[in-house]
């Protein structure tokens, strides 16, 4: 029998995997592969960027107009995902 836990972790790389398929059919894979200074240069920029943004919210206690610290948490760890698949030279060309 699974735990709480290991179910809702489950759930949460379910809502991971659907959030990353969505926007890489938007985006496509050349915003990362094609990024200035490499792939991984643009997912450390981007990383950056949200972190910033985490962190903006919580040191002044701010309630987002667009984006919610749920969506930024959600778009680091799917950047994380990214940055294995670059890595390993899984990533599209």
């Amino acid at each position: 029998m699974e735990s709480k836990f290991a179910i809702d972790v489950d759930a949460t790389y379910t809502e991971l995997y659907d959030l990353l398929m969505s926007k890489h059919n938007d985006y496509g894979p050349k915003n990362i592969s094609d990024s200035p200074g490499g792939p991984l240069n643009g997912l450390r920029g981007s990383m950056h960027d949200k972190l910033a943004r985490i962190n903006n919210l919580i040191d002044n206690s701010k309630n987002p107009e667009h984006e919610s610290l749920e969506d930024s948490f959600k778009d680091m760890a799917n950047y994380a995902i990214i940055g294995l698949l670059v890595l390993r030279g899984q990533w599209d060309k």
